[in-house]
């Protein structure tokens, strides 16, 4: 079971690399500013070319000056280098070739890893003119792109991306995964070993004991399944030693290759930003999930309800997951929570007959037709399931691609209910129909009178 590949982009302040990550990620999550040195941390987002799904890093710039910010940075990055697999030496093609270059090629000359070197912000050059004089770095031929505006980027991810194998058959027959993710120390060792019926996972009641994602196989009710027993998730403030630091980063493939996650949370505290910022990561890997509150047993009922406020009100955007309470130590209602993982399996892998979709589809639009488009109705007409987890549901119409973001997650949820899906979040695709007049525009049609005239003719 392969990981998704890791591409590190890593560089001096302000040569794009925030830009860089924004386009691979089409996200807008690294702060982008004229300024060096905005980028204190390490962001982490998924990113995709062609078929090909992958995991990007940006990092904060190295500096050789001192200042409050540097020795972390350096540590960040030297870090983020033994995590991936590709690093992306990015470099200002405006300013060419400078030391702090030199120096951060000689630092990665010395890892294992495969470098390419991106020379940004070549707008309008010559490729071969605007990279020569970083031929001088010996890290192979470098690649001219501006990540504003985008050129060359495919060419520079299908380099990173060269002798990554994908075999769909093998991933295609790979027994379910599922995930169980969380904080440090909430208990997820322990309810794997629940969960598998051995023990299989290392368990201490020092938060991070588990360094890396654990992988078991086990049986349920006939169905062969793996177990992923994750890394805690820290706040980054508290991230100090060097190998915690792969938490974040295998977590995040952990979810991406699972096809259920498995959420727990600790019952004897508060439900933190760090909960919901996990939670966040698996609703945006689209991944059905399960929420198990654990340490359930001893809490008195005013504790119980703080909990269930919390989780209403924190927690408001995962699509109606199974809530359980247990305590994995005890295993007080364990046995509950295979069975919700495999209705969210159930739910992840739904087929939907087109027939039915398109009967739930009209009944959607009867309850809350859609809101106009510049005074014009908005006809949703046909609808059809175009893959699973999640599920996609392609919704076509006149107009369609006009929907607000709200109407297309009120037609996701109602479709979710409607086929009593649980922690799975139906994703809809709104397409407008062609229109077969397009082309032919200023045209006018003939009137019936002039047609009866060439007739007689």
């Amino acid at each position: 079971m392969a990981f998704l590949p890791v591409i590190a982009l890593v560089g001096r302040p302000n040569v794009g690399k925030s830009t860089l990550f924004n386009r691979l990620t089409r996200s807008r999550d690294a702060i982008v500013d004229n300024q060096p040195g905005i980028t204190r941390d390490r962001l982490y987002g998924r990113g995709k070319v062609g078929e090909r799904p992958f995991l990007v890093v940006d990092t904060g710039g190295l500096e050789a000056e001192d200042g409050p910010f540097r020795a972390q940075i350096r540590q960040q990055v030297e870090q983020v280098v033994e995590e991936a697999q590709v690093v992306i030496l990015m470099v200002d093609g405006e300013q060419g070739l400078v030391h702090q270059d030199r120096e951060i090629a000689e630092r990665l000359r010395q890892s294992d890893r495969r470098i390419l070197v991106a020379a940004n912000k070549t707008e309008g050059e010559d490729p071969h003119l605007a990279a020569a004089d970083f031929q001088e770095l010996a890290l192979g031929d470098p690649l001219a792109i501006s990540a504003l505006r985008g050129d060359g980027i495919d060419r520079l991810v299908e380099a990173a991306m060269a002798g990554f194998a994908h075999d769909d058959a093998e991933e295609a027959d790979a027994p379910p995964r599922i995930a169980i993710v969380g904080r440090p120390n909430v208990g997820k060792s322990t309810l794997t070993n629940r969960i598998v019926g051995s023990e299989r996972v290392i368990v201490s009641d020092t938060p991070g004991t588990t360094r890396d994602s654990v992988r078991i196989p086990f049986e349920f009710a006939g169905r062969v399944l793996v177990a992923v027993d994750t890394a805690g998730v820290r706040r980054r403030s508290r991230v100090a030693e060097a190998v915690e630091k792969f938490s974040v980063i295998k977590t995040l493939q952990s979810i991406e290759d699972a096809d259920v996650a498995v959420l727990v949370l600790d019952a004897s505290s508060e439900i933190g930003a760090q909960d919901a910022s996990i939670a966040g990561m698996v609703q945006d890997l689209g991944r059905s999930v399960v929420v198990v509150v654990n340490k359930w047993d001893g809490l008195e009922g005013r504790q119980r309800r703080r909990i269930r406020d919390e989780l209403a009100r924190k927690l408001p955007f995962l699509p109606d997951p199974e809530i359980l309470f247990v305590s994995a130590l005890h295993g007080s209602n364990t046995s509950e929570v295979m069975p919700a993982v495999i209705g969210a399996l159930d739910s992840a892998m739904v087929e939907l007959g087109t027939a039915s979709l398109n009967r739930t589809l009209r009944a959607a639009v009867t309850q809350t037709p859609p809101p106009m488009h510049h005074n014009r109705p908005v006809k949703l007409k046909f609808a059809h399931q175009a893959g699973k987890n999640p599920p996609v549901v392609v919704v076509h119409g006149n107009r369609a691609e006009a929907l607000p973001a709200s109407y297309v997650r009120y037609l996701g949820r109602y479709f979710a209910n409607a086929y009593r899906l649980r922690g799975t979040r139906v994703r809809v695709i709104p397409r407008s129909g062609e229109n077969p007049f397009a082309d032919r525009k200023g045209t006018s049609r003939p009137s019936q009178g002039s047609s009866r005239r060439r007739r007689k003719l």
